[in-house]
């Protein structure tokens, strides 16, 4: 137990890594917490430093779960709670994006992190997910409302790929409400009609 328990811990700690703040720094020389919307993840350090730099940081942030996770995966087997504490894991590394102790508990709004956590977890959804995104974005160019699409989509398909029961379900309800709960300004804006495009 202890050891699972140190799993989630390195998995938050992971998830806390603000890449779009390092490389917003090294690429652009700015931080990107006082840039744009303000947000460190992949859709500001676009605007900050490029779009390039941008797709390595949603690339990182989606890495941050996925390799601890599997990592948990790989050294827990074949204990059967070993799904169970890699998706913990996974959470603790989406958390640890949202409220990351890096950055004094401020952080970005886990888009890509739970991109990552469900790829591990549930791919099909995922993939769904990232289509809705496209599809959203394409019509609207506001990641916000693709970010909010590809959420409600891949929330769905994991429900009803898993059932209600499953701790895969529980877990993308979690993230639903949170990556909702982190866009409240996004929704305010698009309500005005004010919210930034790329």
């Amino acid at each position: 137990m202890t050891a699972k328990v140190l799993l989630v811990c390195l998995g938050y700690l992971a998830g806390s890594i603000p890449f779009g703040v390092v490389l917003g720094r090294l690429v652009a020389g700015v931080d990107v917490r006082t840039v744009g919307s303000g947000n460190i993840g992949a859709s500001n350090v676009a605007r900050a430093a490029g779009k390039g730099t941008g797709i390595v940081v949603l690339l990182l942030d989606a890495l941050k779960a996925v390799l601890p996770m599997l990592a948990t995966r790989a050294i827990l087997a074949p204990d059967p709670s070993a799904n169970t504490w890699a998706t913990l894991v996974g959470l603790a590394a989406f958390l640890g994006h949202i409220f990351p102790v890096w950055l004094g508990f401020k952080g970005g709004k886990g888009v890509a992190t739970a991109l990552g956590v469900f790829a591990v977890l549930a791919p099909l959804p995922t993939v769904l997910a990232v289509g809705a995104f496209a599809v959203a974005f394409a019509l609207t160019r506001v990641p916000a409302v693709g970010s909010l699409a590809g959420t409600a989509v891949c929330t769905a398909g994991v429900f009803a790929i898993y059932g209600g029961r499953s701790v895969v379900a529980w877990a993308a309800l979690v993230v639903a409400v949170l990556v909702v709960w982190r866009h409240r300004s996004n929704l305010a804006r698009l309500r005005k009609g004010a919210e930034n495009k790329v």
